[in-house]
């Protein structure tokens, strides 16, 4: 089944933390309004330059502190503005090209929302009573209201709505409603949508294709079957943390093979043929940037370029454009969501070499629809070079990365014709095969020389690298065609004496004798973190040929380790 032809499906997104940003006070004294929100109205322009074409901003409206404690859904915070301010900030976003999609916390409200305080005020005989999840009015909290109840993370500041209560899902729609007539947006991201019910998700389906054509829904989801919440009846996309994660690992550990796992599990979730387009991203508001995250900083255009050519729709978040650090602390997410003075990071030319690049790669998706709506395969794969290519209607994009320090030589097999680095400007000739040369820790997207597309060269990363201890020099590889590094050759592992999805006498393969109970995944050996994941895969389902020849082929330790640790 084809992915629709969809603004959403072909989008690059730009994701703004606004109470950030701005420099908002971390605690809202509901007083004065402050128009801080009219002071991002010069960044619709860098958006544009990016070749951003849809924004993902917020929290928006009245809260307490850090936005996600919402106390009226139809007033903008008055530390960031006004009604008037963001409809005239979407207003210049859609001048520009650039759609605009909210943030809907409609998991739970503050403490300070009119349905809580009228509980706290009438308590039994208040109307909204069941508005709330588990409201006691026997029991007690640290607030001493003289009731309890269900909460978001364990925060009675987060208190947890009843979205199965036909009251609150009509309110929580009718919100939506208000945001499309009074800002004209074009979507919403759900937070906490791994929580939220699924009978509501379906009730705002059905009001999200009542308010606008294509008004898109996405939703935060960590961990599980993306195709539970991705589906004709539910959302139309989730935040991909599967590939947020593989696209660092796999390159601080130098393995491809966690990424190249990571798109094929993906596509396994698939649920009757139809494609998801997820939300890809290397960081957000909740995790450390990718700059941070990086040991070898080069690899910024290695990661960028999985991230803006993988299946997926691609989005950065603010600031990492330039490169910016930003480390997660144990008790505050301050570094996270900073004050930044576009001017600043404008003027400083190491920074900009990092927007250049972003910059380029938005062009270069523009302009490539098979990286919106191809196919993908897999053409190539060893731990330190990975290629795949993207086909849609005849046109074929060739993506090739290199996370090595040293250049790589590769052999793509099965190609014609002529093709051109679009980020380089090589041609290479190919006649049943295409032999190209990667720069060290980068990569190309190469097409077909018919296709009318400009290339031009990107800026050079030179940033230091830091790295636990110092790594051994390779040498390039003679032959054309990349090999595994000696001492990462894959070790053997037996084949399945019969197919796991349909040999009940025998549904394990033979990985190790047994699972230790004693060890943590780190001292487990490869062979038995093999059979732990396969272990684990075996409670979701059955177990296909290709998911089982996945777990065999990967022998490396940490990419298993981490793989366990995603279940």
């Amino acid at each position: 089944m084809a992915i629709p032809r969809k603004w959403y499906n072909e989008a690059v997104f730009y994701h703004i933390y606004p109470l950030g940003l701005t420099g908002a006070p971390k605690q809202n004294s509901y007083g004065t309004v402050e128009h801080r929100l009219n002071t991002l109205l010069p960044w619709i322009e860098h958006l544009k330059n990016l070749g951003i074409t849809a924004l993902y901003i917020g929290p928006l409206f009245e809260s307490v502190g850090h936005g996600y404690e919402t106390t009226d859904y139809k007033k903008v915070d008055s530390r960031l503005g006004d009604n008037a301010d963001l409809k005239n900030f979407v207003s210049e976003c859609h001048k520009n090209g650039i759609r605009v999609v909210l943030d809907g916390v409609f998991n739970h409200t503050g403490r300070d929302f009119f349905a809580f305080k009228d509980i706290k005020q009438h308590r039994e005989n208040s109307v909204y009573k069941d508005w709330y999840c588990n409201v006691n009015f026997w029991g007690n909290n640290e607030y001493n209201d003289g009731f309890s109840y269900a909460n978001w993370g364990g925060y009675n500041l987060l208190a947890k709505l009843n979205q199965k209560h036909p009251a609150v899902r009509d309110y929580l729609c009718d919100v939506v409603r208000f945001w499309v007539q009074e800002f004209d947006i074009d979507g919403i991201r759900l937070d906490a949508a791994d929580v939220l019910d699924f009978s509501f998700m379906q009730a705002l389906r059905r009001t999200a294709d009542e308010v606008k054509p294509d008004f898109w829904l996405m939703g935060e989801v960590i961990h599980g079957d993306y195709n539970r919440w991705v589906n004709d009846n539910t959302l139309h996309s989730v935040t991909n943390y599967h590939l947020h994660k593989a696209l660092y690992s796999g390159h601080n550990d130098h393995n491809y093979f966690e990424i190249a796992h990571t798109v094929k599990r993906l596509h396994e979730m698939t649920a009757n043929g139809s494609p998801m387009q997820l939300y890809n991203f290397t960081d957000n508001h909740d995790v450390e940037r990718i700059y941070t995250k990086l040991t070898n900083k080069t690899h910024f255009l290695p990661t960028h370029i999985l991230l803006y050519t993988l299946p997926g729709v691609p989005s950065i978040y603010y600031g990492s454009e330039f490169g910016i650090e930003g480390k997660k602390e144990r008790h505050s997410d301050d570094s996270l969501r900073p004050c930044l003075s576009l001017e600043e990071l404008q003027k400083d030319t190491q920074k900009n070499t990092f927007a250049k690049i972003i910059s380029r790669l938005g062009e270069v998706r523009k302009n490539l629809p098979a990286l919106s709506y191809g196919d993908y395969k897999e053409v190539l794969l060893t731990n330190r070079q990975y290629a795949f290519t993207r086909n849609l209607d005849g046109q074929c994009v060739l993506v090739c990365v290199n996370n090595d320090d040293t250049p790589a030589n590769l052999c793509i097999r099965n190609l014609n014709g002529s093709f051109k680095g679009l980020l380089s400007g090589t041609v290479c000739a190919a006649n049943s095969n295409l032999n190209i040369t990667l720069p060290a820790n980068g990569g190309d997207i190469f097409v077909c020389t018919n296709a009318q597309i400009k290339s031009a060269p990107l800026p050079q990363i030179q940033p230091t690298i830091t790295k636990k201890e110092p790594e051994k020099t390779v040498t390039p590889p003679a032959s054309p065609v990349p090999t595994p590094k000696k001492e990462e050759a894959p070790k053997a592992v037996p084949a399945p004496s019969a197919n796991p999805k349909t040999d009940a006498n025998n549904p394990t393969p033979d990985f190790c004798e047994s699972i230790p109970t004693d060890k943590t995944y780190e001292e487990m050996t490869v062979e038995q973190l093999q059979q732990v994941i396969f272990e684990k895969m075996k409670k979701n389902g059955p177990v296909t040929e290709r998911m089982y020849k996945d777990i065999a082929d990967n022998t490396y330790h940490n990419s298993l380790v981490t793989w366990a640790k995603s279940f």
